[in-house]
């Protein structure tokens, strides 16, 4: 859905993105993780055809975003980290803007218009003044916006920023609505618990550079290292147990560096032994964790 073949922006001598490829296929969530200043936004802007990179290419859909930049908007929804609202005009008419500009069929807005409000949850707010919206609902009207032309590919420059908890469980849930509907969602974020529940995949960005990306099974799965916690009502034998096979028992957790054949094999082992185990499971690691420890190990 989303192709970047190693892109080059820089700006007065600064290069903000160096050397970058990617690689998003159709269906996925992803996360782009970094800190501020890591590149996020440039990158997104150049996907959607609003900067031109310095060297490399990008593709939508197939669609040159260079050579056919119309083309390629056509299969997208932007929504920037700072976006415009006007607050005089009520939510259904700011929805009923966008799709005139979009230049969708006059006979199948005001159904569309309706089928958004449903999407997003603002069906109660259809004749509200946007002035009057909460930071979370105003957030939502954004992303309606973004998706009343039925774009394949949404990008989403930072969209939890400023949301209190609760509008940001919404928004999640909504992301995963328009993921079963078909839409490919490329997600920016430097609050890695915001990712944390949805991503399919991520990418790490550091200096402009992207450091790994990938589905976030594969790359937990690379780490070597993997916790498993173990809790038994004899701690004492379970220790024992353990160190008689390598292990070091600490705050209830192993390291434990095998496959999943190895693992069954360990509480196999462990059962037979009369360990009266009441927990034996891995700990996976979130998105922050991984980010950690991808960055510590490749980054320099």
């Amino acid at each position: 859905m989303l192709r970047v073949q190693r892109v080059w922006k820089e700006y007065d001598g600064v290069m903000a993105v160096r050397d970058l490829s990617l690689d998003i296929p159709k269906g996925e969530i992803f996360g782009l993780i970094g800190p501020n200043g890591a590149g996020k936004t440039t990158l997104l802007r150049m996907c959607c055809g609003l900067l031109d990179p310095t060297a490399g290419a990008l593709s939508v859909a197939g669609v040159d975003v260079l050579r056919h930049p119309r083309e390629a908007q056509a299969h997208i929804g932007y929504l920037s980290d700072f976006f415009s609202l006007y607050d005089d005009l009520k939510v259904w008419e700011y929805l009923d803007y966008f799709a005139r500009s979009y230049k969708l069929p006059v006979a199948t807005i005001p159904a569309r218009v309706d089928e958004v409000l449903h999407e997003i949850g603002l069906e109660s707010k259809r004749d509200a003044l946007i002035k009057g919206l909460s930071r979370g609902m105003k957030q939502r009207l954004g992303i309606g916006r973004a998706v009343i032309h039925h774009p394949e590919l949404l990008l989403l420059d930072e969209p939890a920023s400023g949301l209190d908890p609760k509008a940001r469980v919404q928004l999640r849930e909504l992301l995963k609505r328009l993921r079963e509907q078909g839409a490919t969602i490329v997600v920016s974020s430097h609050i890695l618990p915001d990712l944390e529940d949805f991503s399919t995949s991520i990418g790490i960005m550091e200096k402009g550079m992207m450091v790994r990306s990938g589905p976030v099974a594969q790359l937990r799965a690379e780490r070597s290292a993997r916790l498993i916690e173990i809790q038994s009502l004899d701690e004492g034998r379970l220790r024992a147990e353990l160190q008689s096979r390598g292990y070091q028992w600490e705050s209830g957790r192993i390291v434990f560096s095998g496959d999943d054949e190895a693992l069954s094999a360990l509480l196999l082992e462990l059962v037979a032994a009369g360990v009266p185990l009441t927990d034996f499971h891995e700990m996976k690691q979130s998105v922050e964790e991984l980010y950690v420890a991808i960055s510590r190990n490749e980054v320099q």
